[in-house]
């Protein structure tokens, strides 16, 4: 974390006193006020009102904000506002309109439409942030800067785009011959002469394009920020943090890549609410931007955290229902201080809440801000203002705060953007499934959460950076599930991690494409499967679930399930832990094990359903954690878990449904809210939807 941010929980909403008809700034900040608020995040989407004209400045009228706030302790990170270009530099420079297909600009009338790498859209753009960063950086209320806001969110194809793209080809590959070979260009007669003859992306079939498509997209995008956190800090004070908020299903973002250019992540974490946060319902997202089910939500934090493996920023997230105006699920009681905790438990330094009030215009009309759209505080501003009393109890204790972790999951971007073109899984009607590498990786991160365990997101450069021996001494189970782009090295050191003691867990489609996204040619799972003890030569998806069946000690809980995907798993010398009750797919292992090293390697030929899921991350984690805070508890309740420099532990347990709970604890603590204290043993009640924070007395590791 940046020595910028302060020592205690963060705790506010965005807010635009400009989106108001009347003028009640100083209301607004007294109920902010009173109900614990910490922070604000202001400014970022009115381009037109800071510069209503080409070169006619208005940079006053957000003074009052800021004075407010600073008068009331309450303090403010400043937005640029580039994301949302103004009508009039629409009109004047038509051309910065980002192309979603070559030739065919994207309309004006949302954001973000505009091409950003664009010469003309840089010179507005770096015009207005030096003159708001310029006009407010001295001023006492800023504590740091979001630059833009969501990046990533088109491809541009713009003939300059793509003339950049092809110059970074040739810087790539240095020649046409070298491409043509790398790329597999024989292939239905792509083999090109000179670099003028590539095809635009708009009809691209190779995957090995599109690859190197998106990867080159995703730098524009983390260029661009790069960018404009320069300029920020040609103004920012040394104790002003610079960042910018990340929505993670970006199709141009490498988040890991993007962070580096930042003082400290912010993410945006959108879930669904109410059944959706019951353990015992088993629902579908409801868009493509928010998560359904606890893990999901939990997901969303540890992937912010993976960002820079730092404590975080929340900078927007659920106060009422997110999604549009047919989307209408408000929280049920309590459920928006478990997902506070929930947060910083898994990382977060502050949360803020999209919006303070609910708007009566425009597209967001219907996203639940704080207040409702009477602006009248209600139950939303009275369960908030309970969070803000209570960050204010725990105060500077999380300070240094470092989430638990039984199980490290390897995150590969590369393999995302693969399956964004070429999806292994299908959807219910038999077509590609969209999200298929989230959906692998989320299949161990749920097992992982159901088992009672937690989780570390590494990327997997993060995780190469460690070195093997590091790696397995600091996380001794490793997950890499859906890693199908990688080099060989990447495969080489997931080999080395086992031999050096670590349990390796290789899921489906790891180890079979190169790092251009080639199917490889050696016997699957490449580098792995000598090691391990098993190989498969051919694989099949499975048009519907089929059960789980353990052999010898392993046990499968009733009603695990293969689902999706079926490697012909082949031991040598491997132990087989799961099979198929199918009359073909018996033939073939499901999951085997093989000690190598130091260490182990378990291959896992399918995609676990969540109860099988969970019996492996039991398997391979009887311990975890959380089973030396609480004992034998088991959904609805988590426990979610921190160590602190002191050596104590920060513990958060969670009741997620409507079902009262009572918890033993197995080691003596104090709630770190009301200060009560108490001993190993005592039965604590969780009500329905109930939160509570805990502190060790001593260390517990």
């Amino acid at each position: 974390m940046p020595a910028t941010l302060p020592p205690h929980l963060l705790f506010g909403a965005a807010y635009y006193a400009e989106y108001h008809w009347t003028d009640r700034t100083a209301l607004d900040l007294d109920l902010m006020q009173e109900a614990g608020f910490t922070v604000i995040r202001v400014g970022e989407s009115v381009w037109s009102t800071w510069e209503p004209r080409d070169g006619e400045f208005d940079l006053e009228w957000l003074l009052p904000v800021l004075d407010g706030a600073h008068e009331r302790g309450i303090s403010v990170i400043l937005g640029t506002p580039t994301y949302a270009v103004p009508p009039w530099l629409q009109v004047a420079h038509p051309e910065i309109a980002a192309e979603v297909g070559t030739g065919r600009p994207h309309p004006w009338g949302a954001r973000q439409e505009v091409d950003y790498s664009h010469p003309a859209f840089r010179h507005h753009a770096e015009r207005i942030i030096r003159a708001v960063v310029g006009r407010y950086a001295d001023h006492p209320a800023i504590i740091g800067y979001q630059v833009d806001n969501e990046p990533g969110m088109l491809l541009p194809h713009n003939r300059s785009t793509f003339q950049r793209f092809v110059r970074r080809l040739a810087a790539t590959y240095g020649d046409v011959d070298t491409l043509n070979r790398e790329w597999g260009l024989t292939y239905w007669s792509h083999r090109i002469a000179d670099w003028s003859e590539l095809w635009t992306p708009d009809g691209n079939s190779l995957p090995q394009y599109d690859l190197a498509w998106r990867r080159y997209q995703a730098d524009l995008t983390t260029e661009f920020i790069a960018w404009q956190a320069d300029i920020v800090r040609e103004y920012a004070t040394a104790d002003q943090f610079v960042t910018t908020c990340i929505a993670y299903p970006r199709p141009a973002l490498d988040d890991a890549s993007l962070s580096r250019a930042l003082d400290v992540t912010a993410g945006n974490p959108y879930y669904a609410m109410q059944d959706h946060l019951d353990a015992s319902e088993e629902l579908t997202a409801v868009t493509p931007w928010t998560t359904s089910g606890v893990s999901g939500m939990f997901r969303q934090a540890d992937r912010t955290f993976s960002s820079k493996q730092e404590r975080f920023l929340i900078t927007e997230t659920d106060a009422q229902s997110i999604g549009g105006s047919a989307f209408n699920l408000p929280p049920y009681p309590g459920q928006l201080t478990q997902a506070a905790f929930a947060f910083v438990a898994r990382g977060a330094a502050m949360i803020e809440y999209w919006h303070w009030h609910t708007l009566p215009y425009g597209t967001e009309t219907y996203w639940g801000g704080i207040l409702p759209h009477n602006l009248q505080p209600g139950r939303v501003y009275r369960e908030l203002s309970e969070v803000g009393a209570a960050f204010g109890a725990i105060g500077t204790t999380l300070d240094g705060f470092e989430p638990d972790a039984d199980v490290a999951l390897l995150w590969s971007t590369d393999s995302r953007f693969a399956f964004d073109f070429f999806p292994p899984l299908m959807d219910d009607a038999g077509e590609p499934a969209a999200a298929s590498y989230e959906r692998i990786f989320d299949a161990y991160y749920r097992g992982v959460f159901d088992a009672g365990a937690q989780a570390r997101i590494l990327h997997v450069e993060q995780a190469r950076h460690l070195g093997a021996a590091e790696l397995a001494a600091r996380f001794p189970v490793l997950v890499a599930a859906g890693l199908y782009v990688a080099d060989d090295e990447t495969l080489e050191f997931l080999r080395d991690y086992a031999d050096a003691g670590g349990h390796l867990v290789v899921g489906i489609r790891t180890g079979y494409g190169d790092h251009e996204a080639r199917a490889r040619i050696e016997v699957a799972p490449a580098r792995l499967a000598e090691p391990a003890g098993v190989s498969y030569e051919e694989f099949s998806n499975l048009q519907k679930p089929v059960p789980a069946v353990g052999v010898g000690s392993f046990a499968v809980t009733a009603g695990a399930t293969a689902e999706a995907w079926a490697d012909g798993l082949l031991p040598t010398d491997a132990e087989t832990l799961v099979t198929y009750d199918h009359p073909r797919f018996r033939d073939f292992a499901a999951v085997t094990t093989r000690p190598h090293g130091a260490g182990r390697i378990t291959v896992v030929g399918t995609l676990p359903s969540p109860a099988l899921a969970a019996d492996l991350i039991r398997w391979t984690t009887p311990e975890p954690v959380s089973a030396g805070l609480l004992r034998g508890a088991t959904l609805p309740v988590s426990v979610a878990s921190g160590s602190l420099p002191d050596g104590r532990r920060a513990w958060f347990v969670f009741n997620w449904g409507w079902s009262p709970q009572t918890v033993d604890l197995a080691v003596a603590a104090r709630d770190a809210v009301t200060g009560d204290e108490f001993s190993v043993g005592d039965r604590i009640p969780l009500a329905a939807w109930a939160t509570r924070c805990f502190l060790s007395s001593t260390s517990t590791d």
